[in-house]
């Protein structure tokens, strides 16, 4: 065990060296030097650094950014990107930024709605720590978990999975390029949702690096803290090393589907049946609705996963939702992890190691989120479809809950929007780059997400963190009051926000690990 007089000699000697430093030399070479002496004195630090004057920093940049929204040249920049190699590296990345009074930001995967992990409008200066190089995955079938580092992606972190078993898998995300460090953070959910909930209800353990530059585990931590971490969002209270989270049992055999209805073909009437049945059907059985513009028209997309076999699919079909008229020609009796591939929108004969490859498509884009607890009739889902005919590039997106997400209290977890939710709706437009009119898409969006109002969850209106909305607010750099930020923070974790708060306050009193719309601490 180290003496804790080593940790504090160290950290008074690092104060004086930045004195110095910053005095002396640029932040770069301060930064470099504090690294060097905490972390590594014989790793090449420089080599993992760029600056805007590095002929690869916009490049790398982009290459871990995904919305391209936040990506174009008038968006605020860092001062330069750390790649840390190893563990020791971002703890060293957690001291020396607060030694030399530079403000850090966290990448891991860049699945990012507002960007806030890699861009900052609250900040004068600011850099950014991107987990790309930190993908480890450990997996034991024999005890059925596996340790996942926080910049592996969704897709590897299946593959792996799949490499040592055809029968396990992880209740993760759809999205197999999203970086699994960020994305449980916010909850996580996926195709088996209803059969095993959130992605934060299968972590066992976990490990941090805390405000003050300490790596901790769960037994380290906390229970607190590691209840504030698994769904209060990320960038809050510390970045996020690796996951241990618990495998779950899948059939060898599971069938997926997708029919697809127009509005001539009574996509209304069926998609308002879908609300009566998707959450309230066999939990083996996730039904999800895409709503897409196709030329003149409204084309409601049924995307299935059953966790079984077409023949009892259909029977399960034909007592519950024989109105979506699923055949045995509809039905793709497959393997888990190709079931994975099948929902990514992967082209069909797509084989499970390209996940490992797999890049993210970079798209411009706004998103916002409902939740949903009572079925929106007819009449609202015709003014619905006036409004998505009138975008260019729209998407929505609805995924039913139900089934074991009823099993957990709001409390369990930060993520509060469980028992009683029928399903997410999520709410995108894209464009084009050299879009002359971007602002026309954004008040799109947000003219159907207020039309959206009188059907979904209210008091709070519901939000999901992972589809982060600086639309409803955000921070004001390092001062930001429990009042301010709760015009956010109970939309995304109702009740939860107090309990929240209140462990910042204990873990990052400083606001060390902050954002737009991180957690506050009290005053002190």
């Amino acid at each position: 065990m180290v003496s804790p007089f080593s940790h504090l000699s160290l950290l008074v000697v690092v104060l004086q060296l930045s004195v110095s430093w910053a005095n002396s030399v640029s932040l770069q070479e301060s930064f470099v030097q504090c690294l060097s002496l905490i972390s590594d004195r014989t790793f090449p630090f420089n080599s993992t650094i760029y600056t805007p004057n590095n002929p690869s920093f916009t490049s790398v940049l982009d290459s871990s950014g995904q919305n391209q929204r936040l990506l174009v040249p008038s968006a605020p920049k860092p001062n330069f990107i750390f790649i840390p190699h190893r563990d020791s590296h971002v703890k060293a990345a957690v001291i020396c930024s607060k030694k030399l009074g530079i403000h850090l930001r966290v990448l891991s995967g860049g699945h990012d709605y507002e960007g806030v992990s890699y861009v900052s409008e609250i900040e004068s200066s600011f850099i950014v720590v991107d987990l790309i190089k930190l993908r480890g995955i450990k997996v034991d079938i024999q005890s059925n978990t596996a340790w996942v580092q926080a910049g592996a992606t969704n897709g590897e972190v299946y593959y792996r999975i799949y490499e040592k078993s055809s029968v396990h898998g992880f209740p993760a995300g759809v999205c197999t390029t999203l970086g699994i460090g960020g994305h449980i953070t916010g909850g996580a959910y996926g195709t088996m949702v209803r059969k095993y909930g959130l992605a934060v209800d299968n972590v066992l353990d976990a490990k941090i690096v805390d405000a003050n530059g300490r790596i901790l585990d769960r037994e380290g931590m906390g229970e607190d803290l590691f209840w504030a971490i698994r769904g209060g969002g990320g960038g809050s209270f510390g970045i996020l090393l690796w996951w241990k989270i618990k495998l779950v049992p899948v059939p060898p055999t599971v069938t997926v589907f997708t029919v697809n209805k127009t509005l001539e073909q009574g996509a209304t009437k069926l998609l308002h049946r879908w609300q009566e049945v998707a959450p309230f059907v066999d939990e083996n059985l996730f039904i999800r609705v895409l709503i897409q513009k196709t030329q003149r028209t409204i084309t409601t997309s049924y995307n299935g996963l059953f966790l079984g076999g077409a023949r009892t699919l259909l029977q399960i079909m034909k007592t519950s939702f024989p109105e979506l008229g699923l055949t045995r020609k509809d039905c793709l009796e497959t393997s888990w992890i190709k079931s994975v591939l099948y929902f990514a929108g992967f082209p069909s004969g797509t084989t499970p190691e390209f996940l490992m490859k797999a890049k993210a498509q970079k798209v411009f884009f706004k998103g916002k989120s409902d939740f949903v607890r009572g079925p929106i009739p007819e009449t609202g889902l015709e003014g619905l479809w006036k409004r998505v005919l009138i975008e260019d590039s729209p998407l929505i997106v609805w995924s039913p809950f139900g089934g074991r997400m009823n099993h957990f209290s709001e409390s369990d977890t930060p993520f509060p929007h469980r028992k009683g939710t029928l399903f997410i709706s999520l709410y995108l437009s894209f464009w084009q780059e050299g879009e002359k009119n971007v602002a026309k898409h954004i008040d799109w969006i947000r003219d159907l997400h207020n039309y959206m109002g009188p059907y979904v969850s209210s008091s709070p209106r519901e939000q999901y963190v992972n589809y982060r909305d600086l639309d409803l607010g955000i921070n004001t750099k390092n001062n930001t009051s429990y009042v301010e930020a709760s015009s956010w923070g109970y939309r995304y974790f109702k009740n939860n926000f107090d309990r929240l708060v209140k462990i910042k306050t204990k873990v990052d009193p400083q606001n060390v690990f902050r954002h737009e719309q991180s957690i506050p601490p009290l005053p002190l």
